[in-house]
């Protein structure tokens, strides 16, 4: 059983894979990605340091392949459809109950400043959005929600859907995983031994753009 000592813990992906492994790993994305319950779980540090952690992860729930980039590689793909079916199941969320939202009342887990976030977010940048979104947090939970609402073409954003969900698993996964074999074998360095820093640097990097655009139309209105 998963035990939290303070809200912190529940942004420390560390603890999701010690405690949960590779199911509970899955279950977050599906959930960080398709449920706008799940905006503020973990999800590019989850899969950053889920890489650095694949060959473990895999090897305690099938078994090692005794190939690190076959372990890696088996870890991203079932990210990568756990990542789709939380888009499509997000999709189906918005197109069935999309006017009901923007009339709901703001709670712990709801925010409708997010959503209108993530719908101006969609309007600006189109079926692309459906794929950039993968790599902001928080806009990644409602964009397919939005994408439902608007009723986008349920092919094309499937389409869409694939493509960011592979980009944004292999992409971080593979990063993690490599990079952390670089910096032991090159300078000595453990990045298992460094998360914190790691993961907050995640954080800054993928938050920078959305920080940005705020003081950008803030400037602008």
């Amino acid at each position: 059983m998963i035990h939290f000592d303070s809200w912190k813990d529940l942004m420390n992906p560390e603890i999701y894979i010690q405690y949960g492994g590779f199911w509970l790993v899955l279950f977050i994305i599906f959930a960080e990605t398709g449920l706008f319950v799940g905006f503020f779980l973990p999800g590019d540090s989850l899969l950053f340091v889920s890489g650095i952690f694949a060959k473990d992860i895999i090897a305690e729930t099938f078994g090692s392949t005794n190939s690190d980039f076959l372990d890696t590689t088996i870890l991203a793909t079932c990210v990568s459809l756990a990542a789709i079916i939380g888009n499509e199941v997000g999709y189906y969320f918005g197109y069935k109950t999309g006017p009901i939202l923007y009339e709901k009342k703001d709670t712990f887990l709801f925010k409708k400043k997010y959503l209108f976030k993530a719908h101006d977010f969609f309007e600006e940048h189109g079926r692309l959005a459906v794929i950039m979104a993968r790599f902001l947090p928080i806009v990644r939970t409602f964009t397919p929600i939005v994408a439902g609402i608007v009723k986008m073409d349920k092919k094309k954003f499937f389409f869409d859907n694939v493509i960011g969900a592979f980009l944004w698993s292999f992409m971080l996964i593979f990063a993690g995983h490599y990079l952390n074999e670089l910096f032991r074998q090159q300078f000595g360095i453990e990045l298992k031994t460094h998360l914190e820093i790691i993961i907050l640097i995640i954080v800054l990097i993928t938050t920078l753009p959305i920080i940005i655009k705020f003081f950008i139309t803030k400037k602008e209105i």
